[in-house]
């Protein structure tokens, strides 16, 4: 026979959380010695482990009291379900501790890894930090919000850049974000980018992409508010690209 303190610290819980549990019907009510105190059984300080591992296992108090009662069968199910559930949540809180480790070296890996594989490559093809971090943020913008169409998207461009020439007019589109908006080679790059584009893509418009959403749309802005140029080039490719349209249906 054992004392509530006794008992509480064989189980590694208090004597508070004891008597909770004895007011929520989990413990049963031990007999009581002649000076009243409540005296425990071996028994007890089972019930308490097993009733503390399912608590600590996030089973709820309520299905916990209707669980110490259930059949030695259906106890057994119980657990199986509850290591099933556990083993998940684990796996979670594995991959959140991942990001964490990642967050404090300074790393986020924000994207799927196939994306980020490609992000890894684009310095060696001679694209500049400034663009790397560019397209690092809009592929965080386009998986968050449309993931259905996002490995398309990011798809379609990975090849592009496989293509020697797509991938000249990709390091002069980077290249030209610090020139003059009235700079020849603006013109010259946009009259390059769409020929590149009809040849690829037909007359749709400038991602190739029919996906029917905006995010093309929000891509290009983001774009353009980086650099007067690029604006400049956005706006001569889709004029151009609008009177190519509108001559197909005369």
């Amino acid at each position: 026979m054992i004392t509530i303190g006794q008992l509480a610290r064989y189980a590694r819980v208090s004597t508070k959380t004891v008597r909770v549990y004895h007011d929520k019907g989990l413990l049963a009510e031990p007999a009581r010695d002649a000076s009243g105190y409540r005296r425990y059984t071996a028994q007890n300080a089972i019930d308490l482990i097993k009733i503390r591992t399912l608590a600590e296992a996030g089973v709820p108090l309520a299905r916990i009291r209707a669980l110490t009662t259930a059949p030695d069968e259906a106890f057994r199910h119980a657990l199986t379900e509850i290591h099933g559930n556990l083993t998940d949540r684990i796996r979670g809180l594995r991959r959140t501790q991942r990001r964490l480790r990642e967050l404090a070296s300074g790393h986020a890996w924000l994207h799927p890894a196939e994306v980020e594989q490609h992000l890894q490559g684009l310095g060696e093809l001679g694209f500049s930090e400034r663009w790397i971090t560019l397209e690092s943020d809009l592929w965080i913008l386009v998986f968050a919000t449309h993931p259905d169409i996002a490995y398309e998207l990011f798809r379609d461009q990975a090849q592009a850049l496989t293509d020697p020439t797509l991938r000249q007019l990709y390091l002069d589109y980077d290249r030209a974000r610090d020139l003059d908006p009235r700079d020849p080679a603006i013109t010259d790059l946009a009259r390059r980018i769409i020929d590149a584009t009809r040849q690829r893509y037909g007359t749709g418009d400038l991602t190739g992409q029919a996906t029917g959403s905006e995010i093309p749309q929000l891509i290009q802005s983001a774009v353009n508010a980086s650099s007067p140029a690029w604006q400049r080039l956005d706006h001569l490719i889709r004029d151009e690209l609008h009177r190519a349209s509108e001559g197909a249906e005369d």
